[in-house]
């Protein structure tokens, strides 16, 4: 220890949340008590302390550690003491850069009690100590992640519960209805399978003075800090009215994953693709029926229907969902009233002359009666279907997303990934024992080991897409839902918008074709042909005849 100047020593103190659960031997008192001793040994006046309590140290945004950083700068000591290299910090990078670098080129004598690290004499183990810390990091992301996912499996919520939920004050991992604020949510997905937009519900809803959910959690919930209670809004907004509409928690089931740090060293989280979400079914109550969810989507973003208050409108029950075949336009309603025969001279068309299309569009009409006549025949033929054929129905749809021999390749693409990814594990382990031995230098060590864990990343990616329920799979359960709402129903007598958007998700409604080459009808019930194409929620289009023949029979 060098005596020919006054020791002035800052002590550097920090403690993660998941080192805390280690025990003492970590603890912010523990690393005191050392820090302290060896400065009265060796003759070091502690001017103060600094500590991150609750800090990882796989990033060097911390409180504490900047403020040192700044008065050193300052010159207001020219030692800084830790118990070891890993309370500096676990990024193997940035501690190497502060403990070898900043601190000898600006003059500061760095000293890790517990690792022998002192900046005035040779540290051989450098490197390896480096490594080592950021080992434990990355391990320690690993657990954390492997014990989320544990628990996203069993169905537990790891998260702050969604406004209409609440803890179960038996079991903290299990949501259970909030009586408060459920009926809320239940208002929102009933207003909008009604048909009113989120901007209309929001504005509802703050004219009846519900709490919106940040200010409830303010007010009821949580513990907020005085800046986080003050954006807390007073007003309802139609994104989150959206955003509740659109959330699967409602049904019962657990959702999570939907983001992730962008790394291991960064506080900063990315979004995650929908169909890599940790998706966990039936794991507490629901507040709404599976049908009530999928009418609120299916009105979500068409706005209101107001215009069905007015006597003179023409209420179709196909708006949105019948199309044109060529253009993909919605059709709309048109026509006339003949001697008080309104429903007589109904049609739906296209009005949207697209020309940037091959075959450019030169109109589809339909009467709006034919139209509702094909759909409730068609519809009684899915409802009348026998056991049998619902059976013979789904095996030939389990044929085409190609049933067994995909279930075997998504098992062989799995042993094979989960394989690599042992071998990645004991090749990082050697490299790491190569370094600490001279046989590979830092450079290409960091080189060698940041494309291994991209590739074991990529592999970790691949098998959460494995877990996903597979086409045949996600076919079978949708047609379970789809005769789910099937035995609701025993025969349709009158087609209603309720029950057409319970079974239908869209109808392509194609041109007419004359036969001998006519382009166009030159008396009334001169016959036609046309294309109606019906998509069916759930299962889409089934194998019946697409091109119907008009004028049609008398009704059944």
């Amino acid at each position: 220890m060098r005596t020919d100047k006054l020791t002035l020593g800052f002590a550097y103190l920090r403690l993660s949340n998941e080192e805390a659960q280690e025990g003492e031997s970590s603890s912010i008192t523990n690393q005191r008590m050392i820090v302290q001793n060896y400065c009265k040994q060796n003759g070091i006046t502690l001017v103060r302390e600094f500590v991150d309590d609750g800090y990882s140290g796989g990033n060097f945004d911390r409180p504490a550690f900047q403020e040192m950083m700044r008065q050193l700068s300052q010159g207001k000591a020219n030692t800084v003491i830790t118990k070891d290299l890993s309370r500096l910090g676990r990024d193997m990078r940035e501690s190497s850069y502060y403990a070898e670098q900043f601190f000898p080129e600006h003059g500061i004598h760095y000293i890790a009690i517990s690792d022998n690290f002192d900046t005035e004499h040779e540290n051989i183990m450098a490197p390896f100590l480096f490594a080592m810390n950021e080992v434990y990091l990355r391990d320690g992301s690993r657990k954390v992640k492997d014990v989320l996912r544990n628990k996203r499996e069993n169905g537990q919520y790891c998260a702050c519960p969604p406004y209409g939920y609440r803890k179960d004050t038996e079991d903290k991992h299990r949501l259970a209805p909030d009586e408060r604020t459920a009926p809320v949510v239940q208002r929102i997905f009933q207003q909008a399978s009604n048909g009113d937009s989120s901007r209309k519900i929001a504005l509802d809803l703050n004219a009846d003075g519900v709490i919106p959910p940040l200010k409830y959690r303010v007010l009821y919930r949580d513990q907020f800090s005085e800046e986080g209670a003050a954006r807390a809004s007073d007003l309802w907004n139609y994104t989150t009215v959206k955003r509740i509409l659109k959330n699967q928690v409602y049904l019962g089931h657990t959702l999570l994953g939907k983001s992730k740090k962008a790394s291991v060293k960064s506080k900063k989280k990315v979004p995650v693709p929908k169909e890599d979400w940790a998706i966990t079914e039936n794991t507490h109550p629901p507040l709404i029926s599976e049908s009530l969810y999928h009418l609120a989507q299916v009105n979500l973003g068409r706005g209101s229907r107001n215009y069905r208050a007015y006597d003179q409108v023409r209420k179709s029950i196909f708006s949105g969902i019948a199309i044109c075949a060529k253009c993909g336009h919605s059709l709309c309603s048109c026509g006339t009233v003949y001697k008080g025969e309104r429903e007589k001279y109904w049609y739906l068309s296209c009005t949207h002359q697209r020309q940037d299309i091959a075959d450019p569009c030169t109109g589809v009409r339909i009467r709006y009666a034919d139209l509702l006549e094909v759909v409730r025949r068609d519809l009684n033929a899915v409802l009348a279907m026998t056991p049998a054929e619902t059976e013979q129905l789904f095996q030939e749809a389990l044929r085409r997303f190609g049933g067994e021999e995909a279930g075997k390749a998504r098992r062989l693409q799995k042993e094979q990934a989960e394989a690599r990814l042992l071998t990645i594990d004991k090749v990082v382990a050697k490299l790491y024992t190569d370094n600490a031995e001279g046989r590979l230098d830092d450079e290409r060590l960091c080189r060698l080991v940041e494309d291994l864990e991209r590739e074991s990343a990529g592999l970790r990616g691949l098998l959460e897409t494995l877990k996903a329920p597979d086409a045949a799979q996600e076919a079978e359960k949708n047609y379970a839902r789809f005769f789910a709402l099937v035995r609701q129903y025993t025969r349709i007598e009158s087609l209603d918008r309720e029950i057409l958007q319970t079974f239908v998700e869209r109808i392509e409604v194609g041109p007419k074709e004359y036969s001998s080459g006519t382009q166009k009808a030159t008396h009334r019930n001169q016959p036609y042909r046309q294309s109606i194409r019906i998509f069916y929620r759930f299962i889409g289009e089934l194998d019946q005849e697409a091109v119907r023949a008009f004028p049609q029979a008398v009704n059944e």
